[in-house]
């Protein structure tokens, strides 16, 4: 039966634009018949895939996601090794067209941004020392570098698409909802001006710039469920790998902020709560705690509250919908981020 790792975190928020639509505005849902702050799914993992976090916690087990490994990986090196050009040309492209559809102005590089595996890394720069040594265009069968991702732990955890080949396409083993506040919110604009500092005021006493920017802030509830199967069998079965990219997701969730407008708002925030779920249940989001809003007040405290009365409500309904259960409360305190992260790394059968 399928063991899930379930985790639902909040984390309180100050005026920030984390996350912007297509207007610079920052995103939101309406939720409950309400207007709410939003941050997408994306935005959320392209930050945590890429802290230190999660960086020092799989170290070299990582992937890339590019349009440009002809070029960067292929071309420039071979052109820095002297590779006359037709044939430094000619074999990125040929590498590139396998990860993707090449771009229609530049071969060397692909249309879609494609993640790419440590082994496929590997692949590609020892395919780059022969062509080095050769000094000719590879095969077309030796440009067949795909491999099946066991290494890359971002991969095995968000998956990949391929559609080159998708044999070699990858399911996902964690699912991460978009992160939404816990009550209504309200967007606001910042009218801002910035000063010349050549201008002595004599003939123009105006601003050298003036801008508006929109913000908000809030309480945000993040969902993330894990399919702890499906990542063990992504990685090849390596449980000590593992037990290290769920250690470096759930810290990297817990702590790292999204970077959208963080110069102008330094809104980093660390979770002021977190509840980690294993069990072998149908997973389920506790968003509905938050459908009617929080009523105004300690929005933090009300919001945990919330939490863990709607997951009494549901194990009262349909049974325990979790087998064992670990949280942190700073509010309290209680619990530790350290205490967390080795239950979520704990064996199936652990406490």
């Amino acid at each position: 039966m399928t063991s899930f790792l379930q985790l639902h975190v909040l984390t309180s928020y100050p005026p920030a634009n984390l996350n912007r639509d297509d207007l610079g505005r920052p995103k939101t849902a309406v939720f409950g018949g309400s207007n709410r702050l939003r941050i997408s799914s994306q935005s959320l993992k392209r930050a945590w895939r890429q802290s230190e976090v999660f960086e020092s916690a799989v170290g070299d087990h990582k992937g890339w996601r590019t349009r440009e490994l002809g070029k960067r990986w292929v071309y420039d090196p071979l052109i820095a090794g002297k590779v006359p050009e037709k044939v430094a040309e000619k074999t990125a492209a040929a590498v590139a067209k396998v990860f993707g559809k090449p771009d229609g102005e530049d071969p060397k590089l692909i249309k879609q941004l494609a993640h790419v595996s440590p082994e496929e890394k590997q692949a590609i720069d020892q395919l780059v020392q022969k062509v080095l040594a050769e000094r000719k265009v590879p095969s077309e069968e030796e440009c067949k570098l795909l491999r099946h991702p066991r290494r890359a732990a971002d991969v095995a955890l968000f998956g990949r698409m391929l559609a080159a080949d998708p044999a070699y396409n990858v399911d996902a083993a964690a699912q991460i909802a978009h992160a939404i506040t816990v009550h209504p919110v309200t967007i606001e604009d910042d009218y801002f001006t910035a000063v010349d500092d050549l201008n002595d005021r004599q003939d123009d006493v105006g601003a050298g710039h003036v801008g508006e920017t929109e913000y908000g802030a809030g309480v945000f509830y993040l969902y993330a469920c894990v399919d702890r199967d499906r990542l063990s069998g992504n990685l090849g079965g390596d449980e000590e790998l593992l037990r290290r990219t769920l250690r470096g997701l759930v810290e990297a969730i817990c702590t790292v902020a999204p970077s959208g407008k963080q110069n102008s708002f330094a809104s980093r925030a660390a979770a002021s709560f977190a509840l980690a779920e294993h069990g072998d249940r149908q997973p389920r989001s506790l968003a509905v705690a938050f459908l009617g809003g929080v009523r105004r007040g300690d929005y933090v405290r009300g919001a945990i509250d919330a939490l863990k009365r709607q997951v009494e409500q549901f194990d009262a309904v349909y049974g325990p919908l979790a087998s064992r259960r670990r949280h942190f409360d700073v509010t309290v305190p209680e619990g530790t981020l350290a205490e967390l992260l080795d239950f979520v790394a704990a064996p199936e059968n652990g406490s």
